[in-house]
């Protein structure tokens, strides 16, 4: 039976909901709610291409995807379970225009003790020779990067914070957060009020539809971002690396030893009317853009695919703060399509703002909710945004 009264109530089931209850729950705040309208994971998270790099053009995204990657890499250690993790290593290509930004951002990450370089072509060979390249462009290497499943961490994630006391309710719809003299009173559900003095909203997509009663809206835009799904012979192409090709507008990493994920193709849309599958012509776009870097995928075909959204802020960094101006009201909204790859660093980030009242793992500051009102937007040194 759903619990009536909490500590804290988190509303989402993806993987930074489930990142925050077991933070909280390993700090002893067990008396905790996590709501989803759904099952776990079933939005962003679970179609999410769940790449785990650290190329950045920021201080603050790379220091919390480098942290990530090392619970990743040993999740059964760390948290208990399988993450799914398969090191891969990644390579970034840019365009001539783009190399001096490429220089920036890998002295910024190999300061912040990140292990990345820039390599020559024919370093790239020795490392992933099926990668072709030209003339002009740029490339850095992350030897440890790679992928994980984004559905085994999220819920063991929830299984380890439930072991502990938490609880879990999905198909517990949230219609609101109940707020009275300035403060959180309860969460809404259509199973009944949970009494709580704190709600964090971490819903993705849907978050401004929880908070509209109460006067709240974050700056959201929802973006469409496809995925395909393409085959790979293994006689020709056995395996290869995670490729963020800055240079040609997309990303592609291994599913599997006979499948390539390609993700490419963002565009803003409403978010009860989107097209979930994919646009053919786009695809086959895409595919031609992967087969001229990767030519021993000339021969393949596309095996089915999907679109996910990306929740967009206007610069396209999630927002981590309390809401202003309402005690016990917090946010974990925004993520821009980099939510998987920080979610272990921001899930105890966030539990410590909670609990301590500042986060002291890493300075949240740069994510505050009030930054555009102020004007004071995390840039990318990119033009593809999400590879901000």
């Amino acid at each position: 039976m759903m619990r009536n009264t909490a500590d804290a109530v988190v509303i989402g089931g993806g993987v930074m909901g489930c990142s925050l209850l077991y933070h909280l729950a390993q700090r002893g705040t067990t008396d905790t709610l996590l709501l989803e309208r759904s099952v776990l994971g079933a939005g962003s998270t679970g179609l999410s291409q769940a790449i785990c790099r650290m190329h950045y053009s920021n201080p603050i995204t790379a220091s919390m995807a480098w942290s990530s990657l090392q619970v990743y890499a040993n999740f059964n250690e760390q948290v208990g379970g399988d993450s799914g993790f398969v090191k891969t290593g990644y390579l970034v290509v840019v365009e001539e225009i783009d190399r001096p930004s490429l220089e920036l951002n890998i002295a910024m990450q190999q300061d912040l003790g990140i292990d990345v370089a820039l390599v020559t072509a024919g370093e790239l060979h020795e490392l992933a020779p099926m990668i072709e390249t030209f003339e002009g462009e740029s490339l850095a290497w992350e030897p440890n990067s790679g992928y994980a499943n984004p559905y085994l961490v999220t819920t063991s994630l929830a299984a380890r914070a439930q072991e502990l006391g938490a609880q879990v309710a999905t198909r517990a719809n949230v219609t609101g957060v109940e707020i009275s003299g300035g403060r959180v009173q309860a969460v809404v559900t259509d199973q009944g009020r949970v009494a709580t003095p704190v709600a964090v909203v971490a819903a993705g997509p849907w978050s401004n539809i929880l908070t509209a009663g109460a006067g709240i809206e974050f700056p959201l835009v929802p973006v469409r971002h496809q995925v395909a799904m393409v085959t790979r012979s293994p006689g020709l192409l056995p395996d290869h690396p995670i490729v963020g090709d800055i240079a040609q507008s997309f990303s592609f990493r291994p599913e599997s030893p006979t499948l390539t994920m390609v993700g490419y193709a963002e565009e803003e849309v409403e978010l009860d009317s989107y097209d979930e599958g994919i646009d053919h012509a786009e695809a086959a776009h895409a595919m031609a853009r992967l087969a001229r870097r990767m030519p021993a995928m000339e021969q393949s075909y596309l095996r089915g695919g999907w679109s996910g959204l990306f929740t967009t802020t206007p610069d396209w960094h999630p927002i981590l703060d309390r809401v202003p101006g309402i005690e016990g009201l917090f946010c974990m909204v925004g993520f821009s399509g980099h939510g998987f790859k920080l979610a272990p660093s921001i899930g105890q980030a966030m539990a410590e703002l909670i609990l301590d009242g500042s986060a002291g793992s890493i300075d949240l500051s740069p994510l505050r909710f009030s930054r555009f009102e102020e004007n004071d937007l995390i840039l990318s040194r990119y033009r593809y945004r999400v590879l901000a």
